[in-house]
C-alpha cells in the first residue's frame, strides 16, 4: 500500500544567495526550524513557484542535501517535487528522488508552458510514475502550467497504485467531481489557504500549506477545526487575517521576508524578475 502519513505539509520556500544560487544549507535550516515548531511533513522543491527556476543540477543539488543532512530526524516526512518542461528530465530527477530514502513521496506537476494535449500528460505521467516506487500526489495547477487536467484523465491516472491524491489548485468546484471517478480513496490536497472553508465542504481532506511557513501552529489548528466541522469565526479571525496578508500580493517574496524578520534564517531574495523594484 502506497501512503502519506500526515494530512498537513509546509511547502517551503527555496533559499538563495544574493547572486540566486541556490543555498540549500538555509534551505534544509528552516525545515528544521518548522520540526522543532512541531511540523511533521514539508515539501521541499514544489508549490512555491521556484521549481521552475531551478535546473536539473539544482533540483538534483538540493536533493543530495536532504540525503547528506544527517541532522533530519527520522520521523519527518518529506516530499519533494517533480516536474520539468522536459519529460527527460523529469525522468532523470525522479530516479533519484526514488533511490533517496529521506524522501517519502512526490508532488508530480505537469510541464508549464508547452501545453501538451490530454494523452500527452497521461503519458508523461505514467512514465514517471512507473520509476517512483512512492505515494504520489498529482498536481494541477493550470495558471502557472496553463494545462488543465481533464476529469476523464485523471480518472485514467488515479488507477495507478502509486497515485494516491491530487492537489487541484484550479477550479474548486471539481472536489467532488475528481473523488467521484474513482473508487479507490483518494486525498485532495487543498492547494493553499484561501477559501480553505469551501474547499473542505467540497471535499479537500488534506492541505498543502504556505503560509505554515510562518504560523504552523496556527495554520494546522485552523485547518483541523475546519476538518473536524468545529471551526470557530471569532477564533479564526487572526489566523485568517494573517492568511490573507500572505497571499495579498506576492507570496513567496512576503514569506522569505517574514523568516529573516522574525528568525536568524537569512532566506535571501527570490529569483528575478520577482522581487525587482
Amino acid at each position: 500500500m502506497y501512503d502519506l502519513m500526515n494530512d498537513f505539509h509546509i511547502a517551503v520556500p527555496t533559499a538563495f544567495y544574493d547572486n540566486e544560487d541556490l543555498n540549500t544549507e538555509t534551505t534544509l535550516q528552516h525545515v528544521m526550524h518548522l520540526y522543532d515548531q512541531g511540523v511533521k511533513s514539508v515539501l521541499v522543491c514544489g508549490t512555491t513557484g521556484e521549481q521552475h527556476s531551478l535546473s536539473l543540477a539544482e533540483k538534483l543539488q538540493l536533493l543530495e542535501s536532504l540525503d547528506a543532512a544527517s541532522f533530519l530526524p527520522d520521523d519527518l516526512e518529506i516530499l519533494f517535487g517533480v516536474a520539468s518542461i522536459r519529460q527527460k528530465e523529469a525522468l532523470q530527477l525522479a530516479e533519484k528522488v526514488n533511490a533517496n530514502p529521506k524522501i517519502s513521496g512526490v508532488l508530480l506537476g505537469f510541464p508549464p508552458y508547452i501545453l501538451p494535449s490530454q494523452k500527452e500528460a497521461r503519458l508523461y505521467v505514467e512514465a514517471i510514475a512507473k520509476v517512483i516506487n512512492k505515494p504520489i500526489i498529482l498536481y494541477n495547477n493550470p495558471r502557472r502550467t496553463g494545462f488543465n487536467l481533464d476529469l476523464d484523465t485523471f480518472a485514467e491516472l488515479i488507477k495507478l497504485a502509486n497515485i494516491i491524491g491530487i492537489k487541484d489548485a484550479g477550479d474548486s468546484a471539481r472536489i467532488p467531481k475528481l473523488i467521484s471517478v474513482t473508487d479507490k480513496k483518494i486525498y485532495v490536497y487543498a492547494g493553499g489557504e484561501i477559501d480553505l472553508d469551501n474547499k473542505i465542504a467540497l471535499g479537500a481532506t488534506r492541505l498543502s500549506s504556505m503560509a505554515g511557513n510562518l504560523y504552523p501552529t496556527e495554520v494546522e489548528a485552523y485547518f483541523t477545526d475546519l476538518l473536524r466541522g468545529c471551526a470557530d469565526k471569532t477564533k479564526d479571525a487572526g489566523i485568517e487575517e494573517k492568511i490573507h496578508n500572505v497571499f495579498a500580493d506576492n507570496s513567496i517574496i512576503y514569506i522569505k521576508n517574514e523568516i529573516t524578520k522574525h528568525t536568524q534564517i537569512d532566506m535571501g531574495i527570490a529569483r528575478s524578475p520577482l522581487g525587482n523594484l
